[in-house]
């Protein structure tokens, strides 16, 4: 229990909210219904995932950094998501009233919070517009500005989720890049990415492949993990330095390209999935103390030679998320129309033990329908 925002248990209406993520995978935008008081869940709706085409994908893979047309990618990107809130409103027979709010993560382009800087694409006031409801983003900045690291933002979430598990758990998130959620058996927090999720192994199956990523872990399975390049890997001081950290979505991409070169694309994809799984496990280093159980989610509990690994090296059990009745494809974008209504309501988003900031602090920009003729 938040007992400095307890209060809001009796003056909080519970609001319904649709959350919508556009991951570092560059997938496609995750749509999803939450109806919460930003403290509790009171109950999740339908959710989908609308990929993007190969087009608009490489538009937004080239802005990566910052660079190049970033002022016409966002409005593309933002009508896009006006696009898919549409069409899921559709989808499931729901009209735009029923919800009142929207959380709009954007997509992130820039992340150096050691330079108090983060950079999500996605205007919130044109989509305001665009589908005539309420819409919350810029989640991160305020954090950041205040010195955190601005990720992750899912935790809170989590330990809300969490309440029904029981004892102490680790929620792991791979998406592009992997991070994690602790959570003791009396809600404590501890969490911060890992490293490398899914982005390395798939910027190199599609160079290798022409494929986005390596379905089902397939070609992984069938390579050779070299030891020694994962043990050269692992001794990147990143993976030594405390908790709370964060990472930009390529901060290992030229380390792991110059190990992996001269590989042929089944070893360099096996050991690109080495580096994932053993960046993960040395995170437990952080913990408080070992988890019950690690719960995934994120587009990589899809990827079974990921998977296989992990349950490998781990000494509890390791599940996806689904064994707990948590939907992994919804799980952001749920957690997006979560801080969307926290924000409304001034709680907190960040926490010193999941950010590093000094104190919890709200963040996010509200902006209505009429703000943008």
């Amino acid at each position: 229990m938040e007992f400095p925002y307890a209060i809001a248990l009796i003056m909080n209406k519970p609001m319904t909210a649709l959350g919508l993520m556009s991951g570092t995978s560059l997938d496609g935008v995750d749509v999803a219904l939450v109806t919460t008081d930003g403290l509790t869940i009171d109950s999740l709706g339908p959710a989908r995932t609308y990929a993007y085409d190969d087009a608009f994908r490489s538009q937004l893979r080239a802005v990566l950094g910052g660079q190049g047309p970033v002022a016409q990618v966002e409005r593309n990107l933002t009508e896009i998501h006006a696009w898919v809130v549409r069409r899921f409103l559709d989808d499931f027979n729901l009209k735009a009233g029923a919800v009142d709010l929207i959380g709009f993560h954007g997509h992130t382009i820039v992340h150096r919070p050691d330079r108090r800087q983060t950079w999500q694409i996605g205007d919130g006031a044109l989509l305001a517009a665009l589908t005539g409801i309420p819409v919350v983003c810029d989640f991160r900045t305020a954090d950041v500005l205040a010195g955190g690291q601005g990720a992750p933002l899912v935790p809170v979430f989590h330990r809300a989720l969490a309440k029904g598990v029981g004892g102490s758990v680790a929620v792991l998130n791979i998406g592009g890049v992997a991070n994690v959620t602790w959570i003791g058996a009396d809600e404590s927090m501890v969490a911060f990415d890992t490293g490398p999720g899914n982005a390395l192994m798939d910027d190199w199956v599609l160079h290798h492949t022409g494929q986005p990523y390596d379905s089902g872990g397939q070609l992984a399975a069938s390579g050779n993990v070299d030891a020694e390049k994962v043990q050269s890997f692992l001794s990147h001081p990143y993976f030594s330095a405390s908790a709370p950290k964060s990472l930009d979505r390529d901060d290992f991409a030229k380390t792991a390209q110059a190990l992996v070169a001269g590989m042929n694309a089944a070893d360099g994809v096996a050991t690109l999935t080495a580096f994932t799984v053993s960046s993960v496990a040395i995170a437990q280093n952080h913990f408080p103390q070992t988890p019950e159980r690690w719960l995934i989610t994120g587009g990589g509990r899809h990827n079974g030679a990921l998977m296989a690994a992990l349950k490998d090296r781990m000494t509890v059990p390791v599940e996806p998320v689904e064994a707990v009745g948590w939907n992994g494809d919804a799980l952001e974008a749920q957690a997006f129309g979560f801080l969307a209504v926290r924000s409304r309501f001034g709680l907190p988003l960040t926490f010193p033990e999941t950010t590093g900031g000094r104190q919890p602090l709200t963040g996010g920009r509200f902006f209505k329908p009429g703000d943008v003729n």
